[in-house]
């Protein structure tokens, strides 16, 4: 008896053929798409009553459902659905802090912070000028540091009523070194940073420069910088340096340390450090 075997037809060709998954596409603004029904091409502009609105190449507006597979994209099916709603993310100042917004500067405490000229106090502000205004300090400059005892004799310092003071080329040996050596006060900060302009503390790659150019002992460091840079008179040197500063990204970290010292002890109320 011969056996008739049969034959091999694959799978069941009554069972239902699986849909192939159409995939979900958020329809972000600008997204192009094309309805099948229409032929209406256009890109996404935004949302109406649960609908999305298309704008053609001729800035015509059609609205059109969110339904299932209702759209092509470069040919192909799509579902569109609305996209994730954006998660605020808070603005940061330029000194790396959360800004606050819609800030009103507060009534001036009594404590300050000093600095020893005005481009420090221009520096400061670039950079910190924002937490300042939240916490209500004022940045006042001193013209240098020779009298630094007798001022904050003069000031009257307390435990509400305290003075931060940041101090160029505050380094082993210096004269700056000496005069901070003569300050005893618990209610008194002095920091300071290592180079001998507030200058230096801005990064070179910031300027444009390969580095900060040495300048000869007998020389005015800000006369000789301009001079071997190019830069004109002073002034127009500051100009370059401070427009320069966008954030504490440009500024070494020496004096960023400083600051942020300076301006704990005098809001905070923390200890000297």
């Amino acid at each position: 008896m011969r056996v008739v075997r049969s034959h091999d037809y694959g799978r069941d060709v009554l069972s239902t053929p699986k849909r192939k998954k159409v995939p979900e596409i958020p329809a972000e603004p600008g997204l192009v798409v094309e309805d099948p029904a229409s032929g209406f091409c256009g890109a996404v502009v935004r949302f109406e009553h649960g609908q999305v609105v298309l704008e053609d190449r001729h800035g015509r507006h059609r609205l059109f459902p969110l339904t299932p597979a209702g759209f092509l994209l470069d040919g192909r099916p799509v579902t569109l659905v609305k996209p994730a709603p954006q998660q605020h993310k808070p603005r940061i100042s330029a000194s790396g802090s959360v800004r606050v917004e819609g800030l009103r500067a507060q009534t001036a405490k009594a404590s300050r912070i000093w600095v020893e000229g005005k481009h420090d106090a221009e520096l400061v502000e670039r950079v910190w000028g924002h937490d300042l205004r939240v916490e209500g300090i004022v940045v006042e400059p001193l013209d240098g540091v020779d009298d630094l005892p007798a001022r904050i004799a003069e000031f009257g310092t307390a435990p509400h009523r305290r003075l931060g003071v940041l101090v160029d080329h505050l380094v082993a040996g210096s004269k700056e070194q000496r005069i901070v050596e003569q300050i005893h006060d618990a209610n008194v900060l002095v920091t300071g940073h290592p180079y001998v302009d507030i200058w230096q503390a801005v990064k070179p790659q910031a300027v444009r420069i390969e580095a900060w150019p040495v300048v000869p002992m007998n020389v005015p460091w800000k006369e000789g910088v301009c001079a071997a840079l190019g830069w004109g008179e002073t002034w127009e040197g500051w100009q370059r340096v401070l427009g320069a500063v966008g954030s504490y990204r440009d500024i070494e970290s020496d004096l960023l340390g400083a600051v942020e010292r300076l301006i704990d002890f005098v809001t905070v109320g923390g200890p000297a450090r």
